[in-house]
């Protein structure tokens, strides 16, 4: 039967899906295509805007534009014609409801899982082509097509053969390949975090700022140390101290830690302590900046959770 089976809106740059439909499809020729599905949503950004696998019963279809990709699969004889159309009308109705920043902020998979119920009406309509109120669009995208091919996929473009893993050789994949290796050594094995979000960003360029100032005051301080001054020396530690806080926050933002949310709180209350001490050096504005910083820089590491298997909602 000529059908619309499963559809899906991912985020390109990380293949984070958005939405999908939840559809109870217990075909294990359909499961087994929605795994290859899950594969191709995360090279979205290395592969034309629109493209075609085609399998023995089944196709899927996707096109991507402005940082999303809309994903089908059909049965191998649904016309590519209404296939494109379908996916153009969730793209159309997606970016309306949407704006970009929530969308690029979103940590959580199908975090728009309500856009479900604008996939299912669509898939009603497109699986019974003579309701289509309109063949305007229909004419369209044909002309389109034909002028602008979708590319063919193949098994090898999937990276996988036969449910396997097909391992590919080329320069290029190979410093990518050392730079992932880097990055887990860096952090922790098996372990990769969301992606960092502008106020993330944000949090720690301003923990860098704290560690500067602080190391600044401390070096100052340091002038007096000399003049057997005990109280000067415990200024210079704790100066020194904040800064190694600081600047461990940024680690901790950026890398993966064991226990790296409770990490980041000791730091957050060790900044406290360390501007307690310091109370009579600065005024009461530069202790609440540095308060602040440090709490909003928790904050953000707290919310930069390691990434997770997706729950699969039933899609």
């Amino acid at each position: 039967m000529s059908t619309v089976l499963f559809a899906s809106v991912v985020r390109v740059r990380d293949g984070l899906p958005l939405s999908a439909s939840t559809d109870f499809e217990q075909n294990k020729g359909v499961q087994e295509v929605k795994k290859h599905l899950k594969v191709l949503s995360k090279k979205l950004g290395h592969l034309p805007d629109r493209c075609t696998l085609k399998g023995v019963q089944y196709t899927i279809h996707f096109i991507s534009s402005l940082g999303l990709g809309y994903m089908m699969i059909c049965a191998e004889n649904y016309p590519n014609v209404l296939a494109f159309c379908f996916l153009d009308e969730l793209q159309r109705e997606f970016i309306t409801l949407y704006d970009t920043m929530r969308i690029n902020i979103a940590v959580r998979p199908y975090s728009f899982i309500e856009f479900d119920n604008y996939i299912q009406k669509t898939k009603q309509r497109f699986n019974n082509p003579r309701s289509l109120s309109t063949k305007i669009n229909l004419a369209d995208m044909q002309t389109e097509i034909k002028l602008r091919p979708a590319h063919q996929l193949t098994m090898l473009d999937l990276g996988t053969v036969n449910g396997n893993a097909h391992a590919h050789t080329a320069p290029c994949k190979g410093i990518v390949a050392v730079c992932s290796l880097s990055c887990k050594v860096l952090s922790a094995p098996n372990q990769r975090l969301e992606p960092v979000t502008l106020p993330g960003i944000v949090s720690c360029l301003l923990c860098v700022l704290c560690a500067a100032l602080n190391l600044i005051r401390g070096f100052h301080a340091m002038e007096n140390i000399f003049q057997d001054d005990e109280e000067e020396f415990n200024n210079v530690a704790v100066f020194f101290i904040g800064t190694a806080a600081c600047l461990y926050q940024c680690y901790l933002l950026g890398c993966y830690s064991g226990r790296r949310n409770v990490k980041s709180f000791l730091m957050f209350g060790l900044v406290c302590l360390c501007n307690l001490y310091l109370h009579e050096l600065r005024n009461t504005w530069q202790i609440l900046f540095h308060v602040t910083v440090a709490a909003f820089a928790t904050l953000q590491t707290r919310m930069r959770q390691p990434q997770g298997k997706a729950p699969d909602y039933n899609v």
